[in-house]
């Protein structure tokens, strides 16, 4: 028996601050082909929710199951992992 490959991957996105006030949300989910990347993500959020989002996000660190996205060009989902979280955190001011 052959384990199915995954061809999609859900993204569990959710917002904080400033991203939250310019996407309109503060969590949805999303489906992208398996593969996809940060920028992948990034530029779909830009499309999908206006630039305002898009500015944020490029000034943003993401994490992607609790662990900070050094490399926008690697896939989101390691392996066959049908789903990851991801944390969309702006620049905070203070302490």
């Amino acid at each position: 028996m052959t384990a199915a490959t995954t061809t999609t991957v859900t993204v569990q996105l959710r917002y904080f601050a400033a991203a939250a006030e310019a996407a309109g949300v503060a969590a949805e989910d999303l489906t992208l082909p398996a593969g996809a990347t940060a920028t992948d993500l990034t530029d779909l959020l830009a499309v999908r929710h206006g630039s305002e989002l898009g500015r944020i996000l490029g000034i943003s660190s993401l994490l992607v199951d609790d662990v900070v996205r050094e490399d926008p060009d690697a896939p989101l989902a390691a392996g066959d992992r049908p789903a990851v979280r991801v944390d969309v955190l702006p620049p905070f001011a203070g302490g």
